[in-house]
């Protein structure tokens, strides 16, 4: 008969989360480089004295950032969720911050169970960008069609085949088809913010869709937008699921 005490018992958590993404390389923890998911277990492991894997419901490129990311942890249930979230907190740099901690049902997981997810890209269109915004947004000095922009949207709704705006990655989709629920272009100048909420994105899905907005224009000046297309312009700003975290929606 073992004398190992027993192991125990696991308790679900979901993490609503906040991040600027620019001093890291992506979600998905790297040997070598700083990311979040990274970030997060180690801080894990020194607040709860073990080793748990965070299971994100997307996973973020370089520079990305979010503000309603959300993520599972199995642990055990030694701290309270609130001192939890707190000791969690003081062990993570000021650029990731965990927004909610709570419990919940053991089957649920991030991604499996997010119904729609919300994207933002931001573009600041003039000659010069202001310090404060580099790093956050995509600067393009030349002026931008904006009326075309928003005419353009309304193509992209609905159930439609993405594939030829995926970069295919290094495991194989089981379908190319997502439903684009919900597209948004808000311009306050010289801000332009592209909102898109689908069930679920491709691999850089957003980020190829976004030159295609820059449609040509017979106005003199106006110019066409091509590559490259910065991941640091883009937050990962809502997931909804069951259970449903509260909605956070800037960046």
């Amino acid at each position: 008969m073992s004398d190992a005490p027993p192991t125990p018992e696991l308790t679900t958590y979901r993490l609503t989360l906040a991040y600027d993404g620019r001093p890291y390389f992506g979600w998905q923890r790297h040997r070598h480089n700083p990311t979040i998911q990274g970030a997060l277990e180690v801080a894990i492991e020194a607040v709860f004295g073990v080793r748990s894997a965070v299971q994100g419901s997307g996973r973020t490129d370089r520079g990305a950032h979010a503000n309603g990311q959300v993520a599972t942890v199995a642990l055990p249930p030694a701290l309270g969720t609130e001192r939890a979230l707190e000791m969690l907190n003081a062990r993570l740099s000021d650029d990731i911050r965990i927004l909610e901690f709570i419990a919940v049902p053991g089957g649920f997981h991030a991604r499996d169970d997010a119904t729609s997810k919300t994207y933002r890209y931001v573009i600041w269109n003039t000659p010069e960008c202001p310090q404060e915004h580099v790093g956050r947004v995509w600067h393009i000095p030349g002026p931008l069609d904006v009326d075309a922009m928003r005419a353009a949207c309304p193509a992209f709704l609905g159930e439609l085949d993405f594939a030829s705006f995926a970069k295919k990655p290094n495991f194989k989709q089981a379908t190319t088809i997502r439903h684009l629920q919900h597209i948004e272009l808000h311009a306050d100048a010289p801000l332009i913010e592209i909102t898109m909420q689908a069930d679920g994105f491709l691999y850089k899905m957003v980020r190829n869709i976004i030159p295609d907005f820059s449609v040509p224009s017979s106005q003199p000046g106006i110019m066409r937008v091509s590559a490259p297309y910065p991941m640091k312009a883009m937050c990962s700003q809502r997931v909804i699921s069951f259970p449903s975290p509260h909605p956070f929606s800037t960046c």
